[in-house]
Parts: C-alpha cells; sequence; structure tokens
C-alpha cells in the first residue's frame, strides 16, 4: 500500500480554530476516492501523533478517509445506524444491522476528538459547542452517481460526544407490499382503504419499524397522474417521483400542523404525514379526512387498537375519530433467517398443541452468507379495519380491552399470530418473534 498523507492531527500541535480553518476549505461531500484503507493503519498514524507539514495540509485528509471507510462499510452492510462512543481510554464503532447493534471496531481515546470535529463540519454544526446537544445532516458520495444523505446526532457524555449518523437510504429495491411481508389478505385489506375517496389510514409500530416505507408502498399504488399527493416529513427518507415532498423545519415554525394547512390550500386528493405528534397536527388531519381527503399518517402505539386510545389521550374526540379512520395497521421487522445456514428446531411446549410442521432457528455461528444465521428483515401485521361495530364503540367511549375484545370477536389477526404465520414457514425464528414481542 503506498504511503499515506499526514494529516491526522495531534491536540497539542494544531488547537480545534485552525482544524476548523483547515476543514472548511475542504467540501461537505465525501470523497470516494480513498483507498480502502485498514482501521487499524489510521488508528496507528494517529497515535504516533506526527504533526503536519505544509505539504501534508495540502494532502488528503486522513480523518475524512477514515469516516469515508466506516460509512461505505456501513453502507454495504446495510446498517441503518452508526454509533460513536466515547469512553475513559478508547472509543467503539458500533452498526445497527436489521435491528441490532454490532461492534466493527475500537480505536484509541484520542482519534475520537478528531472524528466528531471532522463530522460537525461536515454537518454545518458548531465545532466548538460541546455542552449541548445538536443535529445537522452531511452527505456522503458513494460514487459518481450514488450519495447518501445522511442524519447526523451529537450527544455530550462524560468522555466526549457521542455521535450517531442515521443512514437515510433513499435507494428503495421494491415498494411492492408482497416483498415487505404482508400476505394476500392484508394487502387487499390496505388496497381497499387507498381506494376510498376520504378517510385515515394509520400505521402504528416503535421506531425502526418500518413504517414510513409502509405509508410510501401504499401511496405506490395509487395513480399520482390523477391524484394531487403531497407529503410532509422530518426528515424526507424515501425520494418518490410524482409526490411533493415537503420537510418540516420546527426551527423556524413549520412543523407538521403548518403543513398540513398547507396542503389543504393545494387542493389535494391524498396528504401523507411522517408522524402525528400533537393535538393540533391529529385534529387538522381528522377533519381533512371527513372534508374529502384520504390522509395517511404514523403513530407510536404497541398495537393497532391503542392508536384509537392514543388519539383520545391527545384530544380528539370520539366521534371525530369514528368519522375519520377506517384503517388502523401495526408492524413490526423481524430478522428474516438466512435460508443457507438455518437449521431445525424444536417446536416450544406452549404451542404444541397447535397444528404446526417444522420450526428452524439461526445457526450459532451464521456461515459466510450472514455471519450471524440472519440475513435482512421482513415485517408483519396487524390489519384493523374500523367497521360500524368499531365506530360504535369509539363513540360509546368504550375502553382499550372493549376494543381489543370486539377486534378478536371480528377476526384480527394479531401481530403475535402474523408473526407464528412466518415462524412456521420457515422465514423467521421463534427466539426471533420473542425477542421483538416480548411483554
Amino acid at each position: 500500500m503506498s504511503r499515506l498523507p499526514r494529516l491526522f492531527f495531534n491536540a497539542n500541535v494544531i488547537n480545534e480554530q485552525q482544524a476548523s480553518s483547515l476543514y472548511a476549505t475542504e467540501k461537505t461531500h465525501l470523497s470516494s476516492n480513498h483507498q480502502e484503507i485498514d482501521f487499524h493503519e489510521l488508528d496507528n498514524l494517529i497515535s504516533n501523533q506526527v504533526k503536519v507539514t505544509d505539504e501534508a495540509q495540502r494532502d488528503e485528509s486522513h480523518t475524512s478517509c477514515y469516516i469515508h471507510q466506516i460509512i461505505s462499510k456501513a453502507v454495504r452492510q446495510k446498517a441503518s445506524d452508526i454509533h460513536f462512543e466515547p469512553y475513559k481510554h478508547w472509543f467503539r464503532i458500533r452498526f445497527r444491522c436489521d435491528g441490532i447493534l454490532v461492534e466493527v471496531h475500537q480505536s484509541p481515546h484520542q482519534i475520537c476528538k478528531r472524528l466528531v470535529a471532522r463530522v460537525k463540519i461536515l454537518s454545518q454544526l458548531d465545532i466548538s459547542e460541546r455542552r449541548l446537544p445538536q443535529d445537522g445532516r452531511l452527505t456522503h458520495r458513494l460514487n459518481k452517481s450514488n450519495d447518501v444523505h445522511i442524519r447526523v446526532s451529537t450527544l455530550p457524555t462524560m468522555w466526549g460526544e457521542k455521535l450517531v449518523l442515521r443512514i437515510l437510504d433513499n435507494q428503495v429495491t421494491s415498494l411492492d407490499l408482497k416483498m415487505l411481508g404482508y400476505s394476500t389478505a392484508q394487502r387487499q385489506i390496505y388496497e381497499q382503504a387507498l381506494k376510498k375517496p376520504q378517510g385515515l389510514i394509520l400505521i402504528t409500530g416503535p421506531t425502526g419499524s418500518g413504517k414510513t416505507l409502509s405509508l410510501y408502498s401504499g401511496l405506490s399504488t395509487l395513480d399520482s397522474e390523477r391524484l394531487n399527493i403531497s407529503a410532509a416529513e422530518d426528515p424526507i427518507e424515501i425520494s418518490f417521483s410524482g409526490i411533493n415532498q415537503v420537510q418540516i423545519q420546527p426551527q423556524i415554525g413549520f412543523g407538521f400542523a403548518e403543513a398540513l394547512r398547507a396542503f389543504l390550500r393545494q387542493d389535494p386528493d391524498v396528504i401523507m404525514l411522517g408522524e402525528i405528534r400533537d393535538k393540533e397536527t391529529a385534529d387538522i388531519a381528522t377533519k381533512a379526512a371527513q372534508t374529502g381527503h384520504l390522509v395517511l399518517a404514523t403513530l407510536h402505539t404497541n398495537s393497532s387498537t391503542e392508536a384509537i386510545t392514543r388519539l383520545k389521550n391527545i384530544g380528539i374526540e370520539p366521534h371525530n375519530i369514528a368519522a375519520s379512520l377506517c384503517l388502523v395497521i401495526a408492524q413490526r421487522l423481524l430478522r428474516r433467517l438466512c435460508p443457507l445456514c438455518k437449521t431445525p428446531a424444536p417446536i416450544p411446549e406452549c404451542l404444541s398443541k397447535d397444528n404446526y410442521s417444522m420450526f428452524y432457528q439461526a445457526s450459532t455461528h451464521g456461515c459466510s452468507a450472514c455471519n450471524n444465521g440472519y440475513l435482512g428483515r421482513i415485517g408483519i401485521y396487524e390489519m384493523f379495519s374500523i367497521t360500524p361495530e368499531i365506530s360504535d364503540s369509539i363513540l360509546k367511549k368504550d375502553a382499550q380491552h372493549q376494543l381489543d375484545k370486539l377486534a378478536k370477536k371480528q377476526g384480527i389477526k394479531t401481530l403475535y399470530q402474523s408473526g407464528l404465520e412466518r415462524v412456521n414457514q420457515g422465514i423467521t425464528s421463534y427466539a426471533e418473534l420473542r425477542r421483538i414481542l416480548a411483554p
């Protein structure tokens, strides 16, 4: 390997103001022209505390190279987040892959400060502010035709600033509901609701459960040539042709409620909200869904029936919920078993009386294709259609357990039941289902 340029600096040689000035001359896009470099070699270059020369200042930054290697590796491994975590004598880098955090590297503590400073500059954050959390964005260039957008969050900790980089993958390979894990019956329920001229469709689940992808998969079934479709998001995660996508900016007073009001003055047919966070947004959304608009949005609840309770708790009147809501979809993401190395597993005793044929489990050490026994993820779904009986129950202000009982009577398939189907099909393991839906 050719000798690398010397631009990793020691804190005693260059102060932060000089570093900021030096870095400010570089582009805010990370270059893709770096050679593949071993992390340990880069660690050693910093640890040696080589002084920066005039010649080195003109060379390519080792810090940028280091960051490039980390992000590129994360993208190759389809990680959703990158964590830089400082401790007393070292810091570690972890990727969240398929919902699980995995450590990929440890480095000496002195490297962390350089990396944090560089990422903050690329994200247009205040490099001198270490007392308060900050949020920003940067763009990483994988190659000449492919950029990856990244959301950056800093957090002051005992041993320095912790960074989390959220990779916003707008290169979605498929928006097919079947590919996401919807069964034929579930797709029919969703598509039937999408054909209605008005109403509110809610998708619920925790952060990282694939709600946004389900929203866009639903929108992809609509005729954007004949419909005016507008979407408000924070941030915009998927670039979608034919939809008017708007990035909300709370820092200047442009939140979801303001975006929704603006949409209603734009002759909309379909409106998508990245999230209903407050009473004002929920109130406008439920009323818009009663006046000739189809509204799709997300909520953070554990089950589909809890969405109704959530709307009540934030102050939405039951009659507005009953008149607007037409479908609630609760969802989770389960890791797929690697088809090359999965092994048969005994059926748990609690399920021995049911007619299950064969369960599978992840291989302990995985194989060269997966490394850990799992490869990719698949969604499981709970479809809660708002029937006249459910609407009456909402109007009567029935409690949560009464809604659950009525939904069960009408044949709702719960998340757990949907997950068991995937376990029985050999797509995922019972252990994974229990991990995601642990009581």
